[in-house]
Parts: structure tokens; C-alpha cells; sequence
């Protein structure tokens, strides 16, 4: 099945409502999302890597939509996000839950520290770890084998809406309410605010 690559095509935020529900594979395992968070490019926000331009690291954010941006967080984990917006406007979509909807044997020897299966993909670098991303999958075609994005035919009758998590500074705040997610999943990862904005909080 094609991508749909004009809806990819959208920004990361105006998107990010109707990429829940989606199901997306990696060989033979497939998830479906439930959580995600929207970044935007060049100066319009604070908490995304592409806010102060074009690095080595962020280059997959500008390319093409319907493509993948796989990165190291603090050096120890992968997070795989969906890159939107037409090619050379950086945005993309953090995939933050998901439930394993097929391959559940082969997530459950990759994740073997999850305690349930909705605690499989709960989570970015959990999911990452059970769909077998790696930092080598960075600007790969998410409608080209091994991948497969099979995007929802109706709309998620229902979102949430909050603040990013763990996100530090202005982005973090209540200014940014760009994580979506669906109601009463159990594959939703917690909340938690950035350890800056508990201090500036007196939280």
C-alpha cells in the first residue's frame, strides 16, 4: 500500500491527530500508535532539534515526508519519529506508544524487561526496541520494505492533548501542548515534566 504522501505533507501538528491509530511495521512486527509528540523547524520551536537550523544529526527532519528520523537520546536510547511538512521545512512526529498488534513473540525477546505487553512500546525507546529500529534506520522510506505505515481511514474519534514530555525550557511548557494521544490506552507512556521546569515551578 502507498503513503499517502500528500497528508505527510502537512505540519507535524496539524498531522499528529491523524496518524493515531496507525499501524506501523517493521519486518515482522507491527504497532499501533497511540502516542505521539509534534516538533516544528527553523526558530518556531524551542523544544525541536531543527530550532536553530540544519545539522548532520537533524538532516532527516528536512527530507522528504513519509521518510524516518532515528536518532540517540542522552547517548543511550533510539527514538524513531515520522518525518511530515513538504521536503526542506523541518518537522516530524516522535512516535511515543504503541501496541504491538503483530509479531508479539518476537517484541516480547526483544523487550524482555516488560513486565506486560502494553508495557512493550510504552514508551520511545521501548518502541524502538520492540519494532528493531536502530540509529542505521535514520532517513529510511517508511512506504518501502522493511517498513510498512498504514495510515487510519477515519480520523481517532477521540485525542488528548498536553505538554511534551521531558522537554526542557519554553518548549516544555504549556505554550507547546503538541503531545497527542488517545484516551485509555494503556500503551500511553506517563507524563513527566522536564527537571528544569519542576525547579522553575517550585514542584
Amino acid at each position: 500500500m502507498s503513503l499517502d504522501r500528500e497528508l505527510l505533507a502537512r505540519p507535524a501538528v496539524e498531522l499528529a491527530p491523524l496518524v493515531l491509530g496507525a499501524v506501523l511495521r517493521h519486518g515482522g512486527v507491527a504497532l499501533r500508535i497511540t502516542e505521539v509528540e509534534a516538533y516544528l523547524g527553523d526558530g518556531t520551536d524551542p523544544g525541536s532539534h531543527a530550532f536553530r537550523g540544519r545539522t548532520r544529526r537533524n538532516a532527516a527532519m528536512y527530507g522528504p515526508p513519509g521518510h524516518l528520523y532515528a536518532y540517540f537520546s542522552y547517548g543511550m536510547h533510539v527514538c524513531a519519529n515520522i518525518v511530515c511538512s513538504p521536503e526542506g521545512a523541518a518537522s516530524a512526529l516522535l512516535l511515543r506508544g504503541g501496541e504491538i498488534v503483530d509479531g508479539l513473540a518476537e517484541a516480547r525477546s526483544r523487550r524482555t524487561t516488560s513486565k506486560t505487553d502494553g508495557d512493550l512500546a510504552r514508551g520511545p525507546a521501548r518502541l524502538t526496541i520492540a519494532l528493531g529500529i536502530g540509529l542505521g534506520d535514520d532517513g529510511a522510506d517508511l512506504g518501502a520494505l522493511p517498513f510498512e505505515l498504514t495510515l487510519p481511514a477515519i480520523p481517532a474519534p477521540a485525542v488528548r492533548t498536553g505538554p511534551r514530555t521531558g522537554v526542557s525550557g519554553p518548549g516544555g511548557g504549556v505554550a507547546f501542548p503538541w503531545r497527542f494521544w488517545l484516551p485509555g490506552e494503556p500503551t500511553v507512556s506517563p507524563y513527566r515534566r522536564h527537571p528544569q521546569l519542576r525547579n522553575a515551578s517550585g514542584v
